[in-house]
This record gives C-alpha cells, structure tokens and sequence, in this order.
C-alpha cells in the first residue's frame, strides 16, 4: 500500500511514518521539499500551495502517485478533503478523516500539543503511541488520526 502524508517537512509528519511500518509512505508539502528517497519512505513536493483548489491538487497528486490512502495534515486541508471523499473513493483512494458531517467534532479550536496519537481504520484502532487501546465506544465508521493527552477526547493530529 502507498501512503501519502501531507505536511512532510513537519516533524509531526515524521512521526506518523511509526504507524505504517509494511507499507511505502510518500510524504509530501507545498513548495520546496527535500529530495530524498529510500525504500519504505519518499519525499515529494505538491507544488505551490493554493487553498482554493486543495481537493483539485491532492486527487490530481494521488492519481499520478498511485496513492492508496491519503492522511491530511494540515489544518486547512481536513474539510475539503472530507467533502471529497467518495469522489477519492472513486478513484481507489482511501480519505483518512472522518466523515464531512461530524469532522467539526474532532477539530482543535486552538493549537493543542499532544503527548500520543492513535489511527483509526473504520473504527479499528491499528496504532497508538503509547501501545493503549481506545474506549470501545469509537465509532466503526471512525477514520483518521487523532491526538489525544491522558484526559481530552480524540482530537485530529494536525499541523
């Protein structure tokens, strides 16, 4: 499988790539990115950044790509992406977000610092960082990857 992880030249990024230790992941930003490729990582630029056509970008870099599944980090890519999700889906390419209608739920309103994250596949947790399962009471539809600290819910792991 063929990852992408938006916000590549973040540490935040850099982590992630934990999670996904069988699979290449291709891990991209807007503008200037190192050129550095290995054989279970890759670092690619999106081009330059334009807010208004964020979907238009990232589906046209995935179809080149050949992208199985797209993990948006930053902040102004989460709603566009989640609205575009089936037409993703129609392509083969799997949105790590939740659905559009309850993505508001799981959006920081301040820039919050995590110590752990966990990612969630249709309500399966397949990762976290301290090795600890989630409360059972996550939704089998729940997609994405979330921050969390010992007391708060699961919030979006953004940049």
């Amino acid at each position: 499988m063929k990852i992408l992880i938006t916000g590549g030249n973040n540490a935040k990024a850099l982590k992630l790539m934990k999670a996904f230790p069988s699979h290449f992941v291709l891990l991209a930003d807007y503008g200037d990115v190192p050129g550095i490729i290995t054989e279970n990582y890759a670092f690619s630029s999106l081009g330059l950044l334009n807010k208004d056509s964020i979907a238009h970008i990232l589906l046209n870099f995935c179809i080149t790509e050949a992208i199985d599944c797209i993990i948006p980090l930053h902040h102004y890519e989460l709603e566009p992406l989640a609205k575009s999700a089936v037409l993703f889906g129609e392509y083969g390419i799997q949105v790590l977000l939740p659905n559009a209608d309850v993505i508001a739920d799981y959006l920081a309103e301040e820039k919050v610092t995590y110590q752990n994250f966990a990612v969630f596949i249709h309500g399966d947790q397949i990762f976290s960082t301290d090795g600890s399962l989630m409360p059972t009471n996550v939704s089998s539809e729940l997609n994405g990857v979330f921050g969390y600290n010992n007391s708060d819910g699961l919030k979006l792991f953004t940049i």
